[in-house]
């Protein structure tokens, strides 16, 4: 059998896109779930990093062995016929919901970072991914391939920098006081959960049209671990920026603390990213609407943005310190299925 490594590294880049959005690539997300418990945040994202590479590749290699148009045909292979359906509509509805954080993202981070109004970064967002969604699973493809490598490399760069700094150990090996501080027993697995449920309605497509198990047993592989290397460097920059949790968009703080000469390319990489996540899953959005609703393609991703758009004029870092946590918890289900679920290797394996 071939072993087509490009056709890998491209899902795997579509793997990575997807999770990073806009609480991942801003940072605030890796803040709520990891970098506030200090080091033991460290060690739940390996935890999580593991859960990830594990859990990614098979949940993509199942939804191929299914040929599932839809994450709507593998909930229902991991829940039963009458749960999967109430599972599908919980998924859609956490699915606008961070469609709807993303938005906010791209609004703060023409707010915050830009000194633009908030609206302006929505709709130019609505309108590029628009133009995306158009063109289909090539067009994530495309900018997934862009985006994603110099968002590995930015990170890498930052990280780079903290380690050298002469408190980095300190900070490293500090565990602050938190009051809830029991939440980061549960973050490696309500992160990964929340991740691979939400990242399904993008990857189950995905996989079922490349069907090869060896690609996509490796993009998944390959995703997952650099997701984790992504976490890790992100972590190790963030714990450097004092009050971190005061800041929406805390990264591009960090950068233009640290390297200012590269500030305004990372903006638009963190853009790039929030970017990526919003067609990716409005694409699977509009996919799951049309195993229901036979209406065209215009007409479900104008509905899909316009309730996003209401619910995104809440601020950002309320949406996701609320929203993302609560659907963490409740894709645990998912989570404990899909690991338990047995997976039936291809006989050529």
């Amino acid at each position: 059998m071939k072993k087509n490594w490009t056709s890998a590294f491209q899902i795997a880049a579509v793997y990575v896109g997807t999770v990073v959005g806009a609480g991942f690539a801003t940072g605030r997300e890796i803040v709520e779930f990891f970098s506030r418990f200090g080091f033991v945040g460290f060690l739940s994202i390996l935890m999580s990093g593991y859960l990830l590479i594990v859990l990614g590749s098979k949940l993509m290699r199942i939804a191929a062995q299914l040929n599932a148009v839809s994450y709507q045909e593998l909930n229902i292979h991991l829940f039963g016929k009458w749960a999967g359906k109430g599972i599908n509509i919980i998924m859609l509805l956490m699915l606008l919901g961070v469609c709807a954080v993303m938005l906010a993202g791209a609004g703060a981070v023409f707010e915050e970072q830009l000194g633009l109004t908030k609206n302006l970064g929505v709709f130019i967002t609505i309108v590029l991914s628009f133009i995306v969604m158009l063109v289909g699973t090539k067009g994530i493809f495309a900018v997934n391939s862009f985006v994603v490598p110099i968002m590995i490399c930015f990170s890498l760069m930052l990280m780079s920098i903290s380690v050298r700094q002469t408190d980095f150990l300190e900070n490293f090996l500090f565990i602050p006081h938190a009051v809830d501080g029991w939440k980061s027993v549960l973050a490696p697995f309500s992160y990964a959960a929340l991740n691979l449920a939400l990242s399904q309605a993008v990857l189950v497509p995905i996989a079922s049209e490349i069907k090869d198990d060896w690609t996509i047993k490796w993009g998944g592989i390959l995703g997952g671990a650099a997701l984790t290397l992504i976490l890790i460097a992100s972590h190790l920059t963030l714990i450097m920026l004092p009050n971190v949790e005061l800041y929406e968009i805390p990264m591009a703080i960090i950068m233009k603390q640290m390297a200012p000469f590269f500030y305004w390319i990372f903006v638009l990489v963190i853009y790039g990213e929030i970017f990526t996540s919003v067609i990716g899953n409005v694409f699977g959005i509009d996919r799951q609407l049309k195993q229901y609703l036979p209406v065209p393609t215009l007409v479900s991703i104008s509905a899909i943005f316009l309730i996003s758009y209401i619910i995104s004029l809440v601020d950002y870092s309320k949406l996701l310190s609320n929203l993302y946590p609560l659907f963490g918890y409740i894709s645990l289900t998912f989570f404990v299925l899909l690991w338990m679920k047995p997976f039936k290797k291809p006989a050529n394996e």
